[in-house]
């Protein structure tokens, strides 16, 4: 079931074409619909990104082929998440496509022989999903394997709930010339679809925090992960390697390929695929000596590790740029978060409103979580066309970009305001 967001017409920046986003609800067992009048049926939306949001006018091509580190996060975004440089919200809602794809791609019908699997072969996968002429062509497709297996007792339950390992994403490298030349470098993205079978549900719930192993921490550190993303993340079966063998080898032969061009390494995901781009990120820096720019975009993505973790990240040049709905229950899980970003010793950390004993607990029991990069920080509450009750429709791909596409700055977190906020301004004798 796909239901339509709307047509949205920009109030606050000189196109007037609109833009429109579908609501994916196949991962989702209920979603209200959004209000009626704004129903619309469309086959594609990334026809209407890349004609309207995206590549709007050369000036602003050249600008991202020039500074495109500063929008990889090279200097954390400074100065273009608020207000948000239109070159930046181009690029994020271009990552989010590759997401979208992973999603269109993945066969979620348990009644299927294909079940958990990739509906389209490699060579088609971008067109079929619809993602057709971006400029990238696949390169490796992706599997995840669950730590969790089920109990001999209930080995006859349906294959939807026992599948342990399933398609989880692809590696993607840009091969046009124009789009690399409008990039400024060879751009590889990852991307990761979230949580879809029963396992990978169950490994959500494994919340407490473990130490990575050795061959992924750095010496002398104690970085800490959740449980369920790194099994997630490590685990392997006889037939399937697991998804960090995979990604290393992949990034060894890219590498191998083009490590003398410019090169950017871009992971994206959603929701679980957020945390686990989350974990290739700091993966792939610790793994690859001198590595090229690793940079994740991650769409409402849920707590990944512990304070050590984060330092470990910022320390590798590890560029993270969340993108967080407010009104998104899965951005707020798992554990407490530590308040102070700078304690250094584990009995300094503050959890945020907590008692000094439930403090020492919570650390403890390792459920101290650190959020980690650089947030931008949407609400749906803002949105006219969304339903703000329903907690599916928050935490959905599409909402994600459909507020991404709409947000102006922390004072006009909607462009549909804009006038409203400019009528005001001239009452008061502003400009």
């Amino acid at each position: 079931m796909r239901l339509a967001i709307g047509a949205l017409r920009p109030c606050a920046l000189p196109s007037s074409k609109s833009v429109v986003f579908t609501l994916s609800a196949a991962a989702a067992a209920t979603t209200h619909p959004v209000r009626q009048s704004t129903r619309l049926s469309i086959a594609n939306s990334w026809d209407h990104l890349k004609h309207s949001s995206l590549n709007s006018t050369t000036t602003r091509s050249a600008k991202l082929s020039k500074k495109w580190m500063e929008y990889q996060g090279s200097s954390d975004w400074e100065g273009l998440l608020d207000p948000l440089d239109d070159n930046l919200r181009s690029e994020i809602l271009r990552y989010g496509g590759f997401v979208d794809s992973a999603y269109r791609s993945f066969d979620f019908d348990p009644a299927s022989p294909s079940y958990a699997t990739c509906r389209f072969s490699k060579n088609s996968l971008l067109d079929q999903a619809g993602f057709g002429g971006s400029g990238y062509r696949l390169t490796k497709n992706l599997r995840a394997t669950c730590g969790v297996e089920m109990p001999r007792w209930i080995q006859r339950v349906p294959r939807w709930m026992s599948t342990r390992s399933s398609w989880i994403g692809y590696v993607a490298v840009c091969h046009d010339k124009d789009e690399i030349a409008r990039l400024g470098r060879r751009d590889v993205v990852i991307a990761y679809r979230g949580t879809a079978t029963c396992l990978e549900w169950v490994e959500n719930l494994r919340a407490t925090l473990t130490c990575l192993p050795q061959d992924v921490a750095l010496q002398g550190c104690e970085p800490m992960v959740e449980s369920g993303f790194l099994s997630l993340y490590t685990s392997r079966t006889t037939t399937c390697p697991s998804l960090q063998h995979m990604i290393r080898e992949e990034i060894a032969r890219v590498i191998r390929s083009y490590g003398d061009e410019p090169l950017s390494f871009t992971i994206t995901g959603h929701s679980l695929g957020a945390a686990l781009a989350t974990l290739t990120a700091y993966d792939i820096a610790s793994t690859f000596d001198r590595a090229p720019l690793v940079t994740v975009i991650s769409f409402g993505g849920p707590r990944v590790g512990n304070q050590s973790f984060r330092c470990q990240l910022e320390k590798s040049g590890t560029k993270i740029l969340r993108i967080v709905n407010s009104d998104d229950l899965i951005t707020k899980v798992p554990g407490f978060v530590i308040d102070n970003k700078e304690v250094a010793d584990k009995r300094a950390v503050q959890v945020a409103g907590l008692p000094s004993w439930l403090q020492k607990s919570m650390v403890d029991r390792a459920w101290a979580y650190a959020e980690v990069g650089k947030e931008l920080r949407l609400s749906s509450k803002e949105s006219p066309y969304l339903d703000k009750g329903n907690v599916a429709t928050c935490h959905d791909l599409k909402t994600y970009l459909h507020l991404v596409n709409c947000f102006v700055s922390s004072t006009c977190p909607f462009r549909a305001t804009a006038k409203v906020l400019r009528a005001q301004r001239r009452k008061k004798g502003h400009v």
